[in-house]
């Protein structure tokens, strides 16, 4: 806000200069007196400019509208005296005098008074348009911040409950189950901060998610993850797929074959497409969805938020499996508006 009213005091100052240097040019042919005469008519120009100009500034509401409209009066009314005064003429004879003034005071004043609202009516307006969108930026921030604050107990509880169950059977993977989850909330707790992160270390991060979780298995891995695309030079909102991988866990049968739950991730022409499939378990009800969940309405203010016309969600139900395919498009270039915004701001 304040470097939009330092360029606001340049923008001034640059018009001024260049409008005094146009009088000054005008009324050279004056004669000797055209140096007088010309700081004359600029002090009565910037005497009724700015006069109204902070008074618009001073007395903004409709409450003050009275005080507004004398002191204005009275401004208009000194206004010419400057320029009348400095004038070789005009003070001579009280007639001059009069008829100088009222000619000042029909042409010069009006159109300054004019160009003063003007000026404070465009600040105003460019001023507040950037407050009410620093108010929505902020308004936006704060409710990302809420939406991810809840995926940490979320991902814990569940993930705690899993190393109970271990620890209960004195499993011998217990001690790697800690050192796992450790390594997932170092990055959901540092790293996961920024804007965006890698795809590539999302990546990394749903594989060792999928490395936890096989803990409870017996069995070959799963969860068959195949990645296709130039991964490395792609950024994406942190924490934005672990909803759907934990649903998919969370919604499959107690037990799953090899390969039972596939995902799929695909970057093609600065398009990310997420696929996930898992089998139907025995639960009733939405399994996507289920009463209290904060799996998939978090995901979709997340990206509602994130990537505004810029996001599809699909879910389909086919009764034995559940498949989710999320498209997020213009990929890289939101990746750089991100980037230019945060070195604006």
């Amino acid at each position: 806000m304040e470097r939009v009213k330092k360029i606001f005091v340049q923008v001034h100052v640059v018009l001024w200069t260049l409008f005094i240097l146009l009088a000054s040019l005008q009324l050279s042919n004056e004669g000797d007196h055209w140096p007088t005469l010309t700081t004359g008519f600029i002090l009565t120009c910037l005497l009724v400019f700015y006069g109204n100009f902070y008074l618009l500034t001073t007395y903004p509401g409709k409450k003050k509208r009275g005080d507004y409209y004398r002191r204005l009066i009275a401004i208009v009314l000194i206004g010419p005296l400057p320029f009348l005064y400095l004038h070789p003429r005009a003070m001579e004879v009280w007639q001059d005098f009069f008829q100088y003034y009222i000619m000042t005071l029909v042409t010069i004043v009006p159109l300054f008074t004019f160009l003063g609202w003007l000026a404070r009516v465009t600040e105003n307006l460019v001023l507040n348009t950037i407050k009410k969108e620093q108010l929505e930026k902020q308004a936006v921030e704060s409710e990302l911040h809420y939406l991810k604050s809840q995926i940490n107990p979320h991902f814990l509880f569940n993930t705690l409950n899993n190393i109970h169950t271990l620890v209960y059977k004195q499993a011998s993977t217990a001690p790697e189950a800690v050192l796992r989850l450790s390594s997932l909330m170092r990055y959901m707790i540092y790293e996961s901060n920024a804007a965006t992160v890698p795809l590539s270390r999302e990546m990394h991060y749903l594989q060792d998610y999928v490395g936890l979780q096989q803990l409870r298995y017996k069995s070959s891995p799963v969860v068959d993850l195949e990645v296709e695309g130039d991964i490395a030079s792609c950024h994406i909102a942190p924490l934005l797929f672990i909803h759907l991988l934990e649903n998919a866990y969370k919604h499959s049968p107690a037990r799953l074959e090899p390969g039972a739950i596939k995902v799929r991730v695909e970057i093609k022409e600065n398009t990310l497409t997420f696929r996930i499939q898992n089998p139907a378990g025995n639960k009733a009800g939405n399994a996507l969805e289920e009463p209290g969940g904060i799996g998939l309405p978090n995901v979709r203010k997340r990206l509602a938020l994130l990537y505004p016309e810029k996001h599809s969600l699909e879910i389909d139900n086919l009764g034995e499996i559940f498949i989710v395919t999320l498209k997020i498009h213009d990929l890289h270039t939101q990746a750089h508006e991100r980037e230019a915004q945060l070195l604006y701001n």
